[in-house]
């Protein structure tokens, strides 16, 4: 377990960052995907892996938050976890073809291994936290039926198969793991480190906005130098600096401080950190895809999948930042609200617009909610240090 009240109890470690990257990959491959399959099936396709990989990824700081990385039992785990890790990356492509199974047995393989080792590790130090873990893993051998099952079944049954999965997985972990009949404590009276989780989050999104922008150069050097490229370049740019600093000027320091003096750090943990940003890394991944569409088609007429994607990556970005500081805070910010109304009132115009102007017109409501935001804080007196 990680020593009380010392500077390790909160730090995050190089081997969890190691394990992060991982995600790099399998996040570009999340928006490789979502281009090819640009419909509703695809978008839904989309939707049910993003939340598998960020699920894995959030059981895992989650654990990280308890153990010690720098016992060579755990760090050798983590490592063990990131070579599974990797398959999923490189099966998640093609889950929905050819690589089922082999994501779904990596998948199941990840979560129950984790959590049976933290069966392991648990019980001689703390038998509440023992008998969680125990019931998780419960839960989840429950839902890896239907993601093996799924995984064996012809493709027009592994859609809903996964579903279901996914729904017993965030759904049990709503209800606190509890099992009918059994009284158990809840998941908000759990004993967390926040800056830990805290740090770790706000790391995520650093890399998920960094693969935004290996997706966009990638693009970028596929095609021939043009003007209307620099320019799908440059809102690319925009776009990622503009949701950098939404999340970091004011955010991040704000929730830090917020699960930092809670008295249920559990339950903040639980809603704005598990939960709410998987909303947030939905919308930069989305947006990486929008940028890509920008790119490879600037000026042709807008599509629906182009208009959903360019306007939808932005939103959910958005949507996320106010419920996560509704949560932290108590409050929700009229920039944010704006902004999200401003960027509905631009996708019903997306029909008379080309690709590249849609997009410029999201990077510019997103740099005016930063400036907005940013402007409000320092008229209003609130340092850096006085977030949140």
């Amino acid at each position: 377990m990680r020593p009380d009240d010392t500077e390790r109890s909160d730090r995050v470690t190089y081997i969890e960052l190691f394990f992060d990257l991982i995600f790099v990959f399998a996040l570009t491959q999340l928006s490789r995907y979502l281009y090819a399959n640009q419909s509703w099936v695809g978008a839904l396709e989309w939707i049910i892996l993003v939340l598998a990989l960020w699920w894995v990824w959030v059981y895992t700081t989650w654990v990280t938050n308890w153990l010690d990385p720098a016992m060579l039992p755990v760090r050798g785990v983590v490592i063990g976890l990131s070579l599974v890790g990797l398959v999923v990356s490189t099966s998640i492509y093609d889950s929905f073809d050819d690589q089922g199974l082999v994501f779904a047995v990596a998948y199941v393989a990840l979560q129950l291994g984790r959590t049976l080792f933290m069966v392991l590790a648990l019980a001689r130090h703390d038998p509440a936290l023992h008998a969680t873990f125990l019931r998780i893993l419960l839960w989840l051998s429950v839902a890896g039926m239907f993601w093996i099952v799924g995984a064996l079944l012809p493709l027009a049954f592994r859609l809903p198969a996964w579903l279901i999965a996914l729904a017993i997985e965030y759904g049990s972990a709503s209800l606190g793991f509890r099992i009918p009949g059994l009284k158990a404590p809840g998941v908000d009276d759990w004993d967390v480190s926040g800056p830990h989780i805290a740090e770790r989050s706000a790391l995520f999104v650093i890399i998920a906005i960094g693969e935004s922008f290996l997706v966009t150069g990638f693009a970028f050097v596929d095609q021939e130098a043009s003007a209307g490229g620099m320019f799908g370049l440059f809102h690319a740019f925009l776009t990622g600096v503009a949701m950098w600093w939404l999340y970091f000027d004011h955010g991040e320091r704000a929730g830090s401080k917020a699960i930092s003096a809670s008295s249920e750090p559990g339950r903040i943990a639980r809603l704005a950190y598990t939960y709410v940003h998987a909303i947030i890394i939905a919308g930069i991944v989305l947006t990486s895809v929008a940028d890509k569409s920008v790119l490879d088609h600037p000026e042709e007429a807008m599509t629906l999948p182009v208009a959903v994607t360019i306007v939808g990556g932005p939103l959910f970005y958005l949507v996320g930042l106010l419920l996560f500081r509704w949560i932290v805070t108590g409050t929700v910010l009229g920039s944010h609200f704006i902004g999200v109304a401003l960027l509905a009132v631009a996708g019903t115009a997306s029909a008379v617009m080309t690709p590249l102007g849609l997009g410029a017109a999201t990077s510019f409501i997103l740099v005016t909610v930063a400036a907005w935001e940013t402007v409000a804080r320092v008229r209003a007196g609130t340092t850096d240090d006085d977030a949140g």
